[in-house]
């Protein structure tokens, strides 16, 4: 029984030994050939089976790195910062609005008397300027400065706090406490311009004139 195992073995390496070569060449290291003879039905033929080692892409990035990154921020430029008008060094002018005359400044707010009509956000002009000044110049008006114009911003309608009216007549009766509320406007002062051409007064005329 063992000679019979032996020889089957032996018969069968000599048959793969005859029908099957494996060639390998040192100098090629990235591919291997695999030749199989066919067996005897078609001796003629032979199957190729080529590998080839072909290296994988690099990436600088792994999949587990990408998806743990943050989603990309969208980064708007910033604006640019606002642009502080050229005004004269201690520009400031009196107008006239109801009835009453008012110093004004550019840049700042002033409450005045009711204006008619008047909303939120509406620009207006100031004709009636009295005076236009600065730290070396002043132009007095007559009685207006000619083409002067304050141009101006209406930021809110309100009203002023409340005042106590108390009226009484001794030995009559008489007593009355009336609450009064007086509506006013408050206005933004954006520029004052128009003055340049009209004659102006400067320190130096006024030395002459004491000189004189």
């Amino acid at each position: 029984m063992a000679s019979a195992t032996t020889y089957s073995v032996s018969t069968l390496c000599t048959s793969f030994a005859t029908h099957c070569s494996i060639t390998h060449n040192p100098k090629t290291c990235s591919s291997s050939n695999l030749t199989f003879l066919s067996p005897s039905p078609f001796p003629s033929h032979s199957l190729n089976l080529s590998f080839s080692s072909t290296p994988l892409p690099k990436y600088s990035v792994s999949a587990t790195q990408l998806a743990q990154s943050p989603d990309p921020q969208i980064v708007q430029p910033s604006p640019p910062p606002p642009q502080v008008p050229n005004w004269e060094k201690g520009l400031f002018a009196v107008v006239m609005i109801g009835g009453r005359q008012y110093i004004v400044h550019p840049g700042r707010w002033l409450v005045v008397q009711r204006l008619k009509n008047a909303k939120a956000n509406d620009k207006i002009a100031l004709h009636k300027v009295l005076l236009v000044g600065t730290d070396t110049s002043t132009y007095i008006g007559k009685p207006i400065v000619t083409n002067a114009v304050v141009y101006a911003t209406v930021e809110e309608q309100g009203l002023d706090d409340k005042v106590i009216v108390f009226k009484y007549k001794r030995k009559k009766h008489y007593k009355r406490t009336i609450g009064h509320r007086q509506p006013n406007t408050r206005i933004r002062i954006n520029s004052i311009m128009g003055y340049e051409n009209y004659p102006k007064v400067t320190l130096e005329d006024l030395k002459k004139d004491k000189d004189e």
